[in-house]
């Protein structure tokens, strides 16, 4: 029998051409060997085959699909016929058996030249190694070590190739490594030797990849061989370091794979963990783990390893392989915390017991907890059923658009918090988790957002983070308040911020300092939505009320200055109860003045109850303001109180509308509404609702007429005016005459609007007085009529709007 050496093919490579030629000579042995003849035969149509469309002008996809399906058929049938020794039995001479074992190497050697041919041309048909291991285990009864030496005998022939080319492109040799690295630990020790062999030439191949070569050679060369690798005409040394060892394997392949390359070994490897053979399903684990140990920061695609790690866990797998799949998701952690948490929150919620398990894998690596809740925290950022505005801005693998996650990173953190390694991190966040989970608290309260059996996670996690941190006494008092209960509610939820806040104030818990400077941070650089300014202030407010005494020190007084302008309406009046409360020492605060402008100013907010409270406010504080500073800014104070009472009492027409059924507040919604036509139909609703009321009405105003402020006067001249032409049928010549005397001193006033207007008023009482009665019968007769009649008046006075606006 020959030496295994005698296996391999001759450096002088048998053509196409030498085939046909010694095929007239192998003809007398086509019956005793009927499949080898067969097989040089499909052999030779194959190669012209898989030639030919080397050379032709199609798609190089489909060119290389219909080059892989002629080849799988070739490997078939040549690694199908008999081993070498049968084959020899076959011959009845020393001649026939010399003739039965060049044809039987000739078949070898026409598949490997095929190989060698294309590789030549395009290192990316490397492939087909690859494929050609997967044919090979897939048939335990194709001789491997045969197959083996072919595979090896390529990656020798590309290996000393590599070196013509300035870089190359050969993306398969991620996972031909992984393949060719379990096979380095195959029970046959010859196959073990070969895949060690080819893995020598695979890693120099790889570290040829996009690299100079030159560069490469020359520094290994100056480097006395004790580089990374060797070149490959000397191998030996990689290839002591190679054989059954996991750990040389690892290093190598972790340092010269590129990190696309790298991915798709450790890939290779996850896929082979479910592999019904055992031995390779262990050695594809040790090695995973292994490898991520210390490349893992290589690795891309992790957002993809973990998912296909959870569809793996889901599928009952074995105790063995789940501890490996979990051991993947700790050492991913490591170099990448932020792609495996965000995919980890892309999961439906509830978390099932898998997700659970995977939490608790990503939390047993205690030098990642600080780097573990800085991304949680990010991703607590969010508003819970908020739709994503676009794609882009997703980071998401899921194809539901509405954010989930903050509810997914709520539950992570009742399994994460616990964790006695996160007991540093966990005091060093625990700011920034309380504010963070008390926004949580308050979007998940609200109505619009729907989630399954209304799961309050933030809430549970809240009081973990409370226990967690040494509070347990906090947890138990708000629980006696029936606190964490009224959360489901969505009612009086700023109430249950305040108890909060009131019940850790209550306790002197420790981490004050830090929650009270967290919250400063977050008022001064502006928190993310105007609805979670409500929930800051109040904290912020309880937090101060519990542990300073008045005044505030000025760096906080400053901060409720600005707040009182915020342009939401509950932070303002939040702002406003605050300073109104410091009414006793007002004159202590350094910048009182800065104080009272910035109320002064909110008397233009747009909101009604926030102008009221501005109003209660700076009358609180202007009773204990002292005199110097009140005089200082009297003149700034009465200018801001003007437009309040100027612009026809806009506000407080509206509260009367509301409370008296006017049908007028439409006509206030124009920012310049029409001054006489809100007059005149607040004195056509006065005139339906309240009739019995008018000359009580009219007597009134009439004491307006001797005001000393010109606007008052001019106000009651045209509400006298419209209310006596409307309610002429009320009133009796003699009160008209009453009304004519006290007109008759205006038309001589002092400002000539006033009088302008007191003339037309006059005019219109004497044409009444003419038509009016003392006599009770008609003026009974009157009222009657009017009942079924209603006067349509047009504005009396033309006036303009840029004087109703002065009024």
């Amino acid at each position: 029998m020959k030496t295994r050496k005698n296996l391999r093919h001759s450096k002088d490579k048998v053509t196409g051409l030498q085939t046909l030629q010694s095929s007239v000579k192998w003809h007398h042995i086509v019956n005793s060997a009927p499949s080898l003849w067969d097989a040089i035969s499909r052999l030779l149509s194959d190669q012209a085959m898989v030639l030919s469309l080397n050379s032709s002008f199609v798609d190089p996809l489909l060119q290389f699909e219909s080059q892989l399906n002629i080849i799988e058929s070739s490997f078939k049938m040549v690694f199908a016929i008999p081993s070498l020794e049968k084959v020899r039995e076959m011959g009845t001479s020393e001649d026939d058996k010399e003739d039965l074992e060049n044809l039987y190497q000739t078949i070898l050697n026409m598949f490997e030249e095929t190989l060698l041919i294309l590789v030549s041309k395009d290192f990316y048909k490397l492939q087909i190694l690859k494929d050609m291991i997967i044919w090979m285990n897939e048939d335990t009864s194709y001789l491997q070590e045969r197959v083996m030496m072919i595979i090896s005998s390529v990656l020798s022939f590309a290996s000393k190739k590599v070196k013509r080319y300035a870089s190359i492109d050969a993306p398969c040799l991620g996972v031909l490594a992984a393949e060719m690295s379990l096979l380095c630990f195959h029970t046959d020790p010859l196959i073990t030797h070969q895949a060690s062999l080819g893995m020598c030439y695979l890693l120099w191949i790889a570290k040829c990849q996009n690299a100079d070569i030159e560069e490469i050679k020359s520094t290994m060369c100056n480097s006395g061989n004790h580089g990374l690798l060797p070149v490959p005409s000397d191998t030996e040394f990689l290839l002591m370091d190679l054989q059954q060892d996991k750990t040389k394997i690892t290093q190598y392949v972790g340092q010269t794979l590129k990190p696309s390359l790298l991915t798709d070994f450790v890939w290779s490897l996850l896929m082979r963990l479910s592999s019904s053979n055992c031995a390779t399903a262990f050695e594809a684990s040790t090695m995973l783990k292994m490898t991520l140990e210390y490349h893992a920061h290589k690795v891309t695609m992790v957002s993809k390893i973990v998912d296909a790690i959870y569809k793996q866990l889901c599928e009952h797998s074995s105790h063995v392989m789940r501890h490996t799949l979990l051991r993947v998701i700790t050492l991913l952690i490591r170099s990448s915390p932020k792609k495996v948490i965000f995919q980890l929150m892309d999961y439906p919620i509830p978390a099932d017991n898998t997700l659970l398990l995977m939490w608790q894998a990503a939390g047993s690596e205690s030098r990642m907890a600080p780097h573990v809740l800085k991304t949680i925290l990010l991703i607590l950022k969010g508003k819970p059923g908020e739709m994503q505005d676009s794609l882009m801005e997703r980071r998401r693998f899921s194809l539901d658009t509405t954010n989930m996650m903050p509810v997914a990173a709520s539950q992570a953190l009742c399994t994460l918090l616990p964790i006695s390694s996160y007991k540093r991190a966990v005091a060093e966040f625990f700011p920034q988790l309380l504010m963070a989970l008390m926004l949580q608290l308050f979007y998940s309260s609200d109505l619009r957002l729907m989630i399954k059996d209304r799961l309050f996670y933030a809430r549970d996690a809240l009081r973990v983070l409370l226990n967690c941190s040494g509070l347990q006494k906090v947890d138990m008092a708000l629980k006696k308040k029936n606190c964490w209960n009224q959360f489901s509610q969505v009612l009086s939820h700023h109430h249950r911020v305040y108890l909060v806040a009131k019940t850790l104030s209550d306790y002197n818990f420790p981490q004050f300092p830090e929650t009270l400077h967290y919250l400063y941070k977050l008022s001064v650089e502006g928190p993310r939505r105007s609805e979670d300014s409500v929930i800051i202030v109040i904290f912020f407010t309880e937090l101060l009320n519990n542990f300073f005494k008045d005044p505030f020190p000025e760096e906080f007084l400053v901060l409720f200055r600005n707040w009182v302008n915020d342009p939401n309406p509950a932070v303002s009046k939040l702002s406003l109860q605050k300073i109104a409360s410091m009414a006793p020492v007002i004159n202590k605060a350094q910048n009182v003045r800065s104080l009272l402008i910035s109320i002064l100013d909110a008397f233009f907010s747009k909101d009604k109850t926030v102008i009221i409270w501005a109003l209660l406010t700076l009358r609180k504080l202007l009773g204990k303001l002292n005199k110097v500073t009140y005089s200082s800014l009297s003149t700034r104070i009465a200018s801001s109180y003007y437009p309040l009472m100027d612009h026809a009492c806009k506000y407080t027409l509206k509260i009367c509308a509301s409370e008296l059924n006017w049908s007028t507040s439409y006509l206030l919604k124009d920012k310049h509404h029409n001054f006489e036509l809100v007059v005149l139909n607040i004195c056509n609703n006065l005139l339906i609702s309240h009739e019995s009321y008018i000359t009580n009405l009219i007597s009134d105003t009439l004491g307006f007429l001797r005001s000393s402020r010109i606007y008052l006067r001019r106000a009651s001249v045209i509400l006298i005016g419209y209310l006596t032409k409307l309610g002429s049928h009320l009133l009796l010549r003699e009160e008209i005459e009453v009304m004519l005397d006290a007109i008759d001193p205006v038309l001589r006033d002092e400002d000539p609007v006033i009088r302008e207007l007191a003339e037309i008023t006059y005019r219109d009482f004497k044409e009444m007085s003419l038509k009016l009665t003392s006599s009770n019968f008609k003026q009974i007769f009157r009222r009657l009529f009017s009942l079924i009649y209603l006067k349509k008046l047009k504005p009396l006075y033309n006036w303009p709007d840029n004087l109703a606006d002065s009024l």
